[in-house]
């Protein structure tokens, strides 16, 4: 929903692979017509101008696919994959349609942070999207689109071309679920016009992100390995992965060895075989867990037990579907929202690693 979202949705993987679009074998713990949502719930802003009062200047965004030209101020916007809905939300624009989720999500398919912004702006909630593997093109085209931002997701160029006919689309700079976290709000802002709101909300999620790292210079240095595992894999996410690039902005360094056992298996993680794992040798290891049940059965794994991070306790997990959500990858709205359960699941590890 995600990326490699290695997460349980509602306790299965098939529903995290509903969300990213992902063979389900590469995931793990973990994206009638549906009606058109209502001019008052899609974008704040008047014909011509942004959501900041200026004038809109057209912008011509580059991806992965081409080139798509921006005229006028999108006044109806739909979301696809991860991280531009909140980013949109963020900047006072609330989608007409964006995708729903269950993994961390409420019954109505919110995730949690979503359902306070959208409360705090006094806004409806937007028309929610089928989850699965396919783009629903109908479920777009009803909601009337002027503007679709796919920025991080795993659209093909079929896809792309066929959102096209439908609005102008703005899909991933390079390759599918990679995107940078920073650079899906600052697409969003520039698609938008706002794009000085954008470096703001940077400015000011970074601020955030930086105290976090001053109250703990102890995570300075720190090599640290970021991995998902189920009974039959055990996934490890790259340095283009924006989850480690989010540890790395905590102070931590990516482990050595994650580049060393590498493989072409994907642009953002590779699996690992239970035989190898001892291998992924790291200051810190930092896994994706739903609940803390299945993180004792995880320390309890013969397998595992012969890592040296499970052996000197230097095992750090994100447990809880809302909380691997909100930084599998982070967003816009997410980061600041689990920052400090984040940060107090990391520090008795790197503590015992001294």
């Amino acid at each position: 929903m995600t990326s490699l979202r290695p997460l349980n949705r509602r306790g299965s993987r098939r529903g995290l692979a509903r969300r990213v679009g992902l063979p389900l074998g590469a995931l793990l713990l973990a994206l009638p017509l549906a009606a058109c949502g209502s001019e008052e719930s899609g974008g704040s802003a008047s014909d011509g101008e942004s959501a900041g009062g200026e004038s809109f200047e057209p912008v011509t965004i580059e991806h992965a696919f081409g080139e798509t030209e921006i005229d006028e101020q999108p006044q109806r916007v739909v979301t696809w994959g991860w991280g531009s809905s909140d980013a949109a939300i963020a900047l006072g624009t609330i989608p007409v349609a964006m995708p729903k989720n269950s993994y961390g999500a409420t019954e109505e398919g919110l995730m949690p942070w979503q359902e306070e912004a959208l409360a705090a702006a006094g806004a409806e909630t937007p028309t929610l999207l089928t989850e699965g593997t396919e783009v629903p093109f109908e479920e777009i085209a009803a909601a009337g689109p002027d503007l679709i931002l796919a920025n991080y997701s795993g659209i093909t160029e079929a896809d792309y071309e066929k959102l096209s006919q439908i609005a102008d689309t703005v899909a991933y700079p390079d390759e599918p679920w990679t995107t940078p976290w920073r650079d899906v709000i600052t697409t969003v802002g520039e698609a938008l016009g706002q794009s000085d709101e954008a470096e703001q909300l940077l400015e000011d999620i970074d601020g955030e992100v930086a105290t976090a790292a001053e109250e703990h210079p102890e995570f300075e240095g720190k090599t640290i390995a970021a991995v998902a595992i189920d009974p039959t894999a055990f996934y490890v996410y790259k340095g283009a992965d924006p989850r480690v690039q989010f540890l790395e902005d905590l102070g931590f360094e990516l482990a050595p060895s994650v580049d060393e056992l590498s493989t072409d298996e994907s642009s953002f993680y590779y699996t690992i075989s239970t035989e190898e794992v001892d291998k992924l040798t790291s200051d810190v290891l930092l896994s994706y867990v739903a609940d803390e049940k299945t993180r004792d059965e995880l320390a309890a794994d013969p397998a595992y037990q012969a890592m040296e991070q499970f052996q000197d306790d230097t095992v750090a997990s994100v447990v809880g579907e809302s909380y691997i959500s909100a930084v599998s990858p982070p967003t816009a709205l997410s980061l600041t929202w689990g920052l400090d359960e984040f940060v107090a699941s990391l520090e008795p590890a790197v503590q015992a690693a001294g």
